[in-house]
């Protein structure tokens, strides 16, 4: 419970901006650009969250691969939206490529390799 409280402190800070800023509480709503300063807020957050948490020695967790995962879920439905609508949609093409990548590239949570008798 912990640790689900400690990743979602980057989304949360992500909504208060959406909220202050636009009024809004849906960001699938939000046109464009608006959605991509808030996506790019939601990642830098929460990759930059990740970082200080490895400087703590905490390790890689599962909880921390859905949190990533729900990010990319976000950016796909708006990228199916702006398909639809027909709408250019570059630009969070490239952020989904990447974080796609990012995801990929993570190291699973470490096994315990102790040997038992």
């Amino acid at each position: 419970m912990k640790k689900i409280l400690l990743y979602s402190v980057p989304l949360m800070g992500s909504m208060i901006w959406l909220v202050l800023t636009h009024h809004l509480y849906n960001p699938i709503s939000m046109k464009g650009p608006e959605f991509l300063k808030f996506y790019l807020i939601l990642l830098i957050s929460f990759y930059t969250f990740i970082i200080i948490l490895k400087s703590f020695k905490e390790g890689n967790s599962k909880i921390a691969s859905y949190f990533m995962i729900f990010i990319l879920i976000i950016g796909t439905v708006k990228l199916i939206k702006g398909l639809t609508l027909g709408k250019p949609v570059g630009y969070l093409i490239v952020l989904l490529i990447i974080q796609g990548i990012v995801i990929v590239c993570q190291p699973g949570p470490k096994a315990n390799t102790k040997k038992q008798i």
